[in-house]
């Protein structure tokens, strides 16, 4: 399957979302398909003495052997936004680096996974804010949501956001990081993927520790299709 110059910015409704096993998620499913996936950390933060752990789970997630340096440019040890973080430790975020590094990665594969740091409005550096960055690189946005009470208006509100900055978007996948849902919450999930519409790109359940998801909770005809 050929895919050239294809991607999505995945981005969340709120910090540990699950933005990083939808990622994993959507890699591991193309590479099944046949896609050369890339992916890429632009900014990490919360960095310890085993390195970047959500760069590294995607570079597994890939299959791919590209340089921890390009996949994720910028990284830090406090946990906290990119320029907070950065300044902790007297320095800047790089974009120079995150546009090279993207450059760079888009040229090798057919498919880029870019997940960003947060949510939309994240700050990476200055005034660039991470919707900022999906749309330097003309990506379409992936949203991942919570199942839990509250995501109604957070992902509406990101998706408005998106919309206020004309930024595309191919979809939202919910991901229940937060465990097992009440009735109440998943009714109020139900009311989201109602509303949501041909928006809705699929779930992930609650996963024991170590499990993967099954094949085909992300949606990948309807996101490829757009």
């Amino acid at each position: 399957m050929n895919a050239p110059g294809r991607g999505v910015f995945v981005t969340g409704t709120d910090t540990g979302v699950g933005k990083t096993l939808v990622a994993c998620t959507l890699a591991r499913s193309l590479r099944e398909r046949g896609l050369r996936v890339g992916v890429m950390k632009p900014v990490e933060t919360g960095v310890g003495d085993a390195g970047p752990l959500d760069a590294l789970a995607l570079r597994e997630a890939a299959g791919v052997d590209d340089p921890l340096e390009r996949i994720c440019p910028a990284r830090f040890a406090q946990p906290s936004a990119p320029p907070v973080a950065a300044r902790a430790e007297g320095r800047d975020v790089d974009l120079q680096a995150i546009r090279q590094a993207f450059t760079e990665l888009r040229q090798r594969h057919e498919y880029l996974i870019v997940e960003g740091a947060g949510g939309l409005l994240v700050r990476v550096a200055g005034e660039v804010s991470m919707a900022d960055l999906a749309q330097e690189f003309e990506l379409p946005l992936l949203v991942v949501a919570r199942g839990a009470l509250g995501t109604f208006n957070h992902t509406h509100l990101t998706l408005e956001a998106a919309r206020t900055r004309e930024l595309p978007v191919a979809g939202v996948v919910v991901s229940q990081v937060d465990g097992a849902l009440s009735s109440a919450d998943a009714d109020n999930l139900g009311a989201l993927r109602e509303s949501l519409g041909a928006r809705w790109l699929g779930e992930i359940p609650p996963l024991e520790p170590g499990a993967r998801p099954q094949p085909g909770c992300i949606d990948l005809a309807s996101l490829l299709g757009r």
